[in-house]
């Protein structure tokens, strides 16, 4: 779903083709992923920063393709909302100094993305707390036809309104707008076929304790919710599963319901037998291996970690980690993402088959909703954990993971000790905003401009005043 499309409007024999277009590319895939040598090179990691735009007031200022356009950095695309935007950075090799290199060019982009607002600016974080409800009509939908089509294509499939609700939040909307309300930082690692069965699990064992850490969503249209609200909210605002669809055990943003027994392949094959095209594009002037309408779907259906397959030199796979919520700040997000693919390197060495998948499932949720307090388990131990526990014990076990990799110990020990420090004193992003909600009286405007200084000046979040 990363370009725009021709159209916004499709037929229903449009659908059909490329529901048969989507089977065909199926048989394209196993035969490359089978293929001696496919996807082989050096590890390497990406990483894309969805930003919510704000005015000098703290409120979501809906001009993101003003500030695009003003911009010219062919890194920064338009978000589903006109007050989103998201920047892919650039991928990198593990090996060495990642984490120093990614927090840099976080730094920079933000600070470029900020300065291009006139009379406002840019903030990462998962959810912005000035947000409300008469922020979700249609106008707020950016002016792209990719946006569009997808909204009509999950209406298509539920005709019942879109129901969220979180604790005692209870909201009815009539399209898919309410995911602009969620910005994340989603992470990519490149992986080798015969291996992603093991990493892919591992990140979904790892997310865990990992989300446990990194809640930076607490406040949704003045709640008070979970510390990583995101989760629930983007699970729940574009669920196309209706009382017809009723059966089916997942909706279009997942955990998952099982652990990968093969390979990437299942996971293509389930999201083309289990999900409806939403999305019926085209495309008529492809090579035999770009696959795009497969592409094209997969990219419809929002699993929490997922599988991508990109044809570009030769092609290759990559595990897209997409739960980390956005901000606090550059340090934060750098510190995330070494804990994140530090803890999975790591536990991709392990067995699983002895732990539960509704363990890990467990996990997840838990700690999306009680951040370190939430108790979650762990392969090998009996009982429950308190999440803060389980980080600091484990921290050791992601620094391996990282060395093993190639990653400098200095970039993995800087990293991971902010991690470390964050648990001890228990200061995530969520954290901070509830207090600096409560020092501010209240008053999410001020606390919206408070945090915006705080994230542009690059501090991890435990150092913020």
């Amino acid at each position: 779903m990363g370009r725009d499309l021709d159209k916004e409007r499709f037929t229903e024999e449009e659908y059909v083709r490329f529901g048969e277009r989507m089977e065909e590319q199926l048989g394209v895939l196993r035969e490359l992923l089978d293929t001696p040598g496919f996807g082989q090179g050096p590890a390497t990691i990406g990483a894309e920063l969805e930003l919510f735009l704000i005015d000098e007031d703290g409120r979501p200022l809906p001009r993101n393709s003003q500030v695009r356009e003003s911009l010219d950095d062919p890194r920064v695309v338009l978000e589903l909302g006109r007050y989103n935007l998201e920047v892919n950075l650039t991928p990198i090799p593990l090996s060495g100094t990642p984490f120093e290199t990614l927090a840099a060019e976080v730094q920079e982009t933000m600070t470029k993305v900020d300065e291009a607002v006139e009379h406002g600016g840019a903030l990462p974080i998962g959810i912005l707390p000035t947000l409300d409800t008469e922020d979700f009509t249609l106008g707020a939908m950016s002016d792209q036809n990719r946006y569009r089509a997808m909204s009509r294509g999950i209406r298509r499939l539920r005709l019942e309104p879109f129901l969220v609700k979180i604790d005692d939040l209870e909201l009815s909307v009539e399209d898919v707008i309410l995911e602009s309300a969620n910005t994340s930082w989603q992470v990519h690692i490149r992986t080798p076929p015969e291996r992603f069965a093991r990493l892919f699990n591992a990140a979904q064992l790892a997310i865990g304790p990992v989300l446990a850490v990194c809640g930076n969503s607490p406040f949704f249209v003045g709640r008070q919710l979970w510390e990583e609200t995101r989760i629930a909210l983007m699970e729940e605002a574009a669920d196309d599963r209706d009382v017809q669809r009723g059966e089916r055990r997942d909706g279009r943003v997942t955990f998952g319901s099982d652990w990968v027994r093969e390979g990437a392949y299942e996971l293509f094959e389930r999201y083309v037998r289990d999900y409806d095209p939403i999305v019926p594009d085209l495309t008529d002037d492809a090579g035999r291996y770009d696959v795009p309408e497969l592409r094209l779907h997969q990219g419809t259906v929002w699993q929490w970690n997922r599988p991508v397959y990109d044809p570009a030199d030769g092609g290759h796979l990559r595990i897209e980690m997409r739960a980390l919520p956005a901000g606090p700040s550059c340090a934060d997000m750098a510190a995330n993402t070494a804990f994140l693919l530090g803890l999975t390197l790591s536990q991709a060495e392990r067995d699983l088959t002895g732990y539960r998948f509704a363990q890990a499932y467990q996990n997840f949720y838990r700690a999306a909703m009680s951040g370190l307090d939430a108790k979650l388990s762990w392969p090998g131990d009996d009982g429950a954990f308190e999440a803060a526990d389980l980080v600091l014990r484990l921290l050791p076990e992601a620094r391996e993971g990282l060395l093993a990799a190639g990653v400098k110990p200095h970039d993995a020990d800087r990293a991971l000790g902010v991690i470390e420090q964050r648990t001890r004193l228990r200061r995530t992003g969520s954290v901070w905003q509830r207090e600096a909600l409560e020092r501010f009286g209240g008053d999410r405007r001020r606390m919206v401009r408070r945090y915006r200084e705080l994230a542009l000046s690059g501090l991890p979040v435990h150092l913020w005043p």
